[in-house]
């Protein structure tokens, strides 16, 4: 599986180079404020008008992802195109790499799309994952409970994000509801009895490069991530493995650009991979403040074919998403905003908000980092900000 392009091309800052992102919310958003800092030119390329990312682009392409015509005119636009998220039709991304580069390639983007196909890869390489097995009927459900007993998770094979298209299952007498929610190709794990959930954050160069960053511990709420701290706080031993095989992931996907590696971490302190993201991802957005180099101009030097940056962490820090729920909702559904002065009363928080005019419950709004001595004093502060919203 190969990324990298046939000619190892650079796109070098300040030479009115021009990048291309596929997606336009809060992700290629801060793609495109990372690649104005650097000099580049950014044109984004996504299915909504007035997006967060189309905002800070010198020009959006509007179009839906089989717009053959809008992609081609996008492709021809650029210089280099990478991905915001992995949900872009491999399709589209294969239409675009035939005119210019695309990194992460089309190949890596097909492989994330399902995660049947995704587990399999990496079990094939020997790479640590839970157990799990293909689900394509209520018989198979039944069948996969012999294998990994009746705590399960099933998820949908494809379009699954933040959560949805999954069901979790404890006992025999639920595994026929669990089928009629999913009714799709799945893939049934065993449910881990983890102890902390990790990821780490590693990016490959077109060289070959390889630098990856100090490992994140995550917590999540109702399946989105809610709170991250850098450094995690667990035994270094946890984090070499975590690193070692997060590098080795990337260096066998032949992938260029920025992977997230989440993983599961049990209590005897093995690692286990929850699930791959091939792109910039919602546990790195600290390093903005944390790092030397973000994770957002990781990945553009990375597909740009620019030496990677530094990812020496600065200072510890934590970080606190920002949902719609913390909105004001009154009785009739209007929403009021935040009480921003009381969390940013607070010298060390910063505030990052992505530019959606819509607050919705569960919908991702922005998010709070604090720098401290320790990353449990972030996390104590960064938590009293959201908590002072």
């Amino acid at each position: 599986m190969s990324s990298a392009l046939p000619s190892a091309r650079t796109v070098l800052p300040g030479g009115g180079g021009v990048i291309g992102v596929m997606g336009d919310g809060q992700l290629g958003r801060m793609l495109g404020i990372a690649a104005r800092r650097m000099g580049y030119g950014f044109v984004v390329f996504g299915p909504e008008a007035n997006s967060p990312a189309g905002a800070v682009a010198d020009e959006q392409i509007v179009a839906d992802y089989d717009d053959a015509a809008a992609l081609t005119k996008f492709a021809k636009r650029v210089d280099v195109i990478t991905l915001e998220f992995e949900n872009v039709p491999a399709s589209a991304a294969e239409l675009c790499d035939a005119i210019t580069p695309v990194r992460p390639g089309p190949a890596v983007l097909r492989l994330k799309q399902n995660r049947l196909r995704e587990k399999s890869w990496l079990r094939e390489r020997g790479l640590p994952v839970p157990a799990f097995c293909a689900v394509h009927s209520v018989a198979d459900l039944q069948a996969a409970t012999g294998q990994l007993g009746p705590a399960m998770m099933l998820k949908r094979a494809s379009w699954g994000y933040d959560g949805k298209g999954q069901v979790r299952i404890q006992r025999h007498d639920q595994l026929a509801e669990a089928w009629e929610e999913i009714q799709a190709e799945a893939i049934a794990e065993v449910l881990v009895p983890f102890a902390c959930e990790i990821s780490v954050l590693v990016a490959r160069g077109l060289d070959g490069q390889i630098a990856a960053y100090e490992p994140v511990w995550n917590r999540h709420a109702n399946q989105i991530l809610d709170l991250s701290l850098m450094p995690a706080p667990v035994d270094e031993a946890v984090k070499g493995k975590a690193v070692a095989v997060a590098r080795q992931v990337i260096e066998s996907l032949d992938m260029v650009g920025l992977l997230c590696v989440e993983f599961f971490v049990t209590q005897t302190g093995d690692v286990l991979i929850n699930e791959l993201a091939p792109r910039v991802h919602n546990s790195g957005h600290l390093t903005i403040e944390a790092c030397v180099t973000s994770q957002f101009e990781q990945q553009l030097r990375a597909v740009c074919g620019l030496p990677l940056g530094s990812t020496a962490m600065i200072q510890p820090a934590a970080m606190a998403n920002l949902l719609g729920d913390v909105w004001h909702w009154d009785e009739a559904g209007k929403a009021s905003a935040p009480h921003w002065t009381r969390a940013l009363a607070m010298p060390e928080v910063k505030l990052h908000l992505y530019g959606k005019a819509q607050p919705r419950k569960g919908r991702k709004m922005g998010h709070l980092t604090c720098l401290a001595s320790d990353a449990q004093t972030a996390a104590a502060t960064v938590q009293a900000a959201h908590a002072a919203l």
